[in-house]
């Protein structure tokens, strides 16, 4: 139940609404609690006599006409749809109030993900992720909505009704209330369960989301291995195991639901056996007796939705608390005291001073003691074997992860005290695993920014050397790329990328491994058209091709964490280590491509 604590600033947000619906139960609930009296009365006038064409019909003592049973009938009538009207009411705002606050979390929970570090998504399944937006987020919604609206509704009535029925008769009240706090027990120890269930369904759902997200993203590895049985025999099975958890949950509530009943029906046979006593001795009238039944008949839904109202509110708990285990996370790549938002421009010039960095702390370091000094406007190549920490040296850059140790600055200033936006808008990154948005080839292109012009998205395709390939597309611009870019090849993909990046004009341009995927004589293409893009801006290029490499400024060379080679191409070159290892095995490559 804690964890709903957290939904009191959405409460407080539309509290206008809901205190409106709260006097709708209010005035709806009076209405409909008179309507037994009403009726008592109406019972009570049948001792009087009638009249008849025929005469009046002895009765006991007085006399009525027709007009006064026919004003109480008009009067149940007009006291039902007023009542009604307000039912109308509570739903126009508690239930408005609640898809208002569904939509406020859904927003609230999808902003915070944009928050989170590059370390959680990496470290958490899509499908998990999805299951919270989705399930999750339904069942905190029947908690503000149904589960607050029939708990004031229940409670309100409850209160009524028994205050009238003691008004009636206080010790057939007392009587008939007998069974109920079974009932107070029944719900506390069900309601644990529930609660435990429940946390198991949600969480297996994550796992069943998961898994057809990474089925249906990887559906082209599925059919060339030819697993498509194995896939639907792993999804049978989750799916089963997510039927039998349901089962668990229902069974609860199949024994208890009718339990209910046969408390509120236990009630009612002790009405009917003292109360029917009580009228024999005309210690009460017919009407009141009659009232009395019909009173518990308004407990019998109080106390079912006193039931339903303990699963959902258990749900939500539940639910709730997956979700708040998200949203209380704090990324460490954020702006921070220090941060000087006077900054709003950058150079370029960058340096590395003593950077260790480590994934996690119980890891050891990808890189360790990196100096590195790139001056602005300066192009930079990084060289190294696989899992050298290219990429993550200069995922440091942009702070898509913070140095472990020492600092790294821009321009002589520490990145962390310049604001994060600036930073990165002032950053082009093309990395080495390309994405694309199922989108329009121009938009993946100008995604960086809404306001680039359609000059500036062909200028960037033509750098990138696919504006040939884009007018032969049937709707060339506007070609829909498909997921992830499915409809292009390697390369095409690639080549967007680089677009992306270019058409950002960005102080600082960072192509990771970006040419990997294209023959020479395309990488070469675009190599000519970045050089005179790189111009006048820091550029830092990782590839393992030395033909993409060495024409750059400087080139570093990384192995076991640490730079162990500077210089320029040919500097290197004669040193005779790594980069020369690297340059004459590719020449050889070459010779025998050739050959």
């Amino acid at each position: 139940m804690r964890s709903l604590f957290i939904l009191k600033k959405y409460f407080v947000r539309y509290k206008k609404k809901l205190l409106w619906g709260f006097v709708f139960i209010l005035l709806s609930n009076i209405s409909s609690v008179y309507v037994p009296l009403l009726i008592r009365n109406g019972i009570d006038e049948l001792k009087r006599p009638v009249p008849t064409l025929s005469g009046p019909v002895p009765a006991l003592s007085g006399n009525v006409s027709e007009q006064s049973l026919l004003y109480y009938a008009l009067l149940i009538i007009g006291v039902t749809l007023f009542s009604g009207i307000f039912r109308f009411l509570i739903r126009q705002t508690i239930i408005v109030s609640s898809r208002l606050i569904e939509f406020d979390i859904r927003n609230d929970f999808w902003n915070h993900l944009q928050t989170l570090p590059i370390s959680y998504f990496q470290n958490t399944k899509t499908g998990d992720i999805m299951a919270h937006a989705t399930n999750d987020i339904n069942a905190v919604r029947n908690f503000l909505g149904p589960a607050v609206m029939y708990s004031v509704d229940t409670a309100t009535t409850f209160v009524f009704t028994i205050a009238i029925m003691i008004s009636i008769d206080p010790w057939l009240t007392l009587l008939s209330l007998l069974p109920f706090p079974i009932l107070s027990v029944l719900v506390y120890r069900l309601g644990k369960k529930i609660h435990k269930r429940f946390t198991a369904i949600q969480e297996h759902f994550s796992v069943l989301t998961a898994k057809a997200q990474e089925n249906l993203s990887g559906i082209r590895i599925v059919k060339a291995y030819v697993r498509e049985a194995f896939e639907v025999e792993s999804f049978r099975k989750l799916s089963r195991e997510y039927f039998h958890k349901n089962m668990k949950l229902v069974k609860i509530q199949a024994f208890f639901f009718p339990l209910m009943f046969l408390i509120i029906g236990t009630s009612m046979i002790i009405i009917m056996w003292f109360g029917g006593v009580m009228v024999i001795e005309e210690k009460l009238t017919l009407g009141e007796i009659t009232a009395f039944i019909l009173y518990m008949g308004y407990l019998i839904w109080p106390a079912i939705a006193f039931g339903w109202v303990t699963n959902i509110v258990q749900q939500a708990a539940a639910s709730q608390k997956r979700l708040n285990s998200i949203l209380n996370l704090k990324s460490d790549v954020t702006d921070i005291d220090r941060t000087d938002f006077g900054i709003t421009s950058l150079k370029g010039n960058i340096e590395f001073r003593n950077v260790t960095f480590r994934y996690r702390e119980n890891l050891d370091p990808v890189l360790e003691n990196i100096n590195l000094k790139i001056p602005s406007g300066s192009t930079l190549a990084i060289v190294g074997y696989t899992g050298s920490g290219k990429s993550s040296l200069v995922n440091l850059i942009s702070r898509l992860y913070n140095a472990t140790e020492g600092e790294i600055l821009i321009d002589g200033i520490d990145i962390k005290k310049i604001p994060l936006s600036v930073l990165r808008k002032n950053i082009g990154y093309v990395p080495q695993e390309t994405f694309l948005f199922s989108d329009t080839i121009k938009n993946n292109i100008a995604y960086s920014s809404e306001e680039i012009s359609e000059a500036k998205i062909v200028s960037a395709a033509e750098v990138s050397h696919l504006i040939g390939e884009i007018e032969d597309f049937p709707k060339g611009f506007e070609t829909i790329v498909g997921e992830r870019g499915i409809t292009l090849s390697g390369g095409q993909k690639q080549r967007t990328s680089i677009a992306r990046a270019v058409v950002k004009d960005p102080t600082i341009l960072i192509l990771d491994d970006c040419l990997s995927a294209v023959d020479t004589n395309t990488e070469e293409a675009i190599l000519k058209r970045l050089r005179e893009v790189m111009q006048q801006r820091t550029s830092i290029i990782i590839s393992h091709r030395i033909s993409t490499v060495k024409d750059t400024d400087n080139i570093i060379v990384l192995n076991e964490k640490k730079i162990v080679e500077e210089g320029t191409h040919d500097e290197l070159v004669a040193l005779g280590g790594i980069y020369a290892e690297l340059y004459n095995k590719q020449l050889l490559e070459k010779e025998l491509e050739e050959i």
